[in-house]
């Protein structure tokens, strides 16, 4: 249950809705919409059963484990809450022994104020502010200057726009457990040669870039799609199929037919300026259906625990990148295409305390810390062209 909704609108359910949930149920959902607007999340139906201490929806102001909680959601009520940037988490949670429980709730986006406007991209910030907005407030653009005094913005007719890299401009990094946050200040003085009597006006901006990513791969058991998604606060990462474990040559074929057995190369790479980042491969799942990780699955690699035995990691030329293989398979012949969905993670290269240097570690373990934050980008298919009946089998 729960996962990613990047939608400006949608929907969202306990399992099983209109039913009641399982026990011991334990679901995060995060709503990620367009950048410089908010998400307001309203809960048409709660019936929750055991109070507050069994069973509770709690609603998070951003990632759940490091931002302030919104409201818990304990009994039937029509309630409306509203995040102060683009992301809301809502998480589920109950006890065993009470699971006469169900919810479900409509979530939209709504327009933050516009006279500034953040965007994060890959490798910078981009800041714009309204010309009219500054000059409505009696300052000049004259005086709108970064924090460092150096890097200068481009003033247009109608904008002040700031591309600020997050590795220059004296742009700051921060890490959590959930996010690597950049920050920077844009500063506006007040005029005045001598006395001046308005307040300087201080713009702190931040990008909070979340750890991890998701990424899909397919091929068809002999494509590569190859689509490029970075959402909002996510870093960008590219994940190619070789020829060989020279890694010199990316296929490009489209869909990608390979021999069953056939050893498959593949290179995820980090896309970003930040060069105290690491890359670490932590998940790869195998699936028929690009659409369904849950139904029919097989696993290659499960938090760093490598579960098939031809996978092979392989020597990476910096620590932006990360490659492996794998023997080609199919799924038990009526599906000859095959998906991977693979997550990797993102660290701070000095944090010798972060995912990227734990190795392979159990599921619980990591759900103790921090939750998944995903990202999905598809690249594939892959087709068998083999058809013996010896073909190697996942289930």
């Amino acid at each position: 249950c729960g996962g990613l909704l990047l939608n400006s609108s949608g929907t969202l359910e306990s399992p099983l809705y209109p039913s009641n949930y399982y026990d011991n149920a334990d679901c995060l959902w995060e709503i990620q919409v367009e950048s410089n607007f908010l998400v307001v999340l309203t809960f048409r139906s709660a019936q929750l059963q055991g109070g507050c201490q069994n069973n509770s929806i709690e609603i998070y102001d951003g990632p759940a484990n490091t931002s302030p909680l919104l409201g818990r959601v304990c009994s039937d009520s029509s309630v409306t809450y509203t995040s102060s940037s683009n992301l809301l988490t809502v998480r589920l949670h109950s006890n065993s022994g009470y699971s006469s429980a169900r919810f479900f709730a409509e979530y939209h986006s709504v327009r933050a104020d516009d006279n500034t406007t953040l965007v994060c991209l890959s490798t910078y910030m981009h800041v714009v502010i309204k010309r009219a907005y500054l000059e409505a407030l009696g300052y000049s653009v004259d005086n709108v200057i970064l924090s460092n005094g150096v890097c200068k913005p481009t003033i247009t007719s109608s904008q002040i726009i700031f591309n600020i890299p997050y590795n220059d401009c004296g742009t700051q990094r921060q890490g959590d457990n959930e996010t690597i946050t950049y920050s920077n200040v844009i500063k506006v003085a007040a005029s005045g040669n001598i006395i001046k009597r308005k307040k300087d006006i201080n713009l702190h901006i931040n990008c909070k870039m979340l750890q991890n990513t998701w990424v899909q791969v397919m091929y068809i058991a002999n494509d590569i799609i190859h689509i490029n998604e970075t959402q909002y606060g996510r870093y960008n990462v590219n994940i190619s199929f070789y020829n060989s474990s020279s890694f010199l040559w990316p296929v490009y074929d489209s869909p990608y037919y390979v021999e069953l057995n056939q050893i498959l190369y593949l290179q995820a790479s980090l896309q970003n300026s930040d060069s105290n980042l690491t890359l670490f491969l932590d998940t790869c799942v195998a699936s028929p259906n690009p659409n369904d990780f849950t139904t029919l699955t097989y696993d290659l690699i499960r938090s760093g625990c490598v579960k098939d035995s031809t996978f092979q990691s392989h020597p990476s030329p910096n620590r932006y990148v990360s490659r492996f293989s794998f023997n080609a398979f199919d799924f038990v012949r009526q599906h000859p295409s095959v998906y991977l969905r693979c997550e990797l993670v993102v660290c701070r290269y000095d944090d010798y305390s972060s995912r990227c240097y734990q190795g392979c570690v159990s599921r619980f373990k990591r759900d103790v810390g921090t939750p998944d934050e995903k990202v999905n980008v598809v690249i594939g298919p892959i087709q068998l062209q083999d058809a013996n009946p010896e073909n190697r089998k996942a289930s």
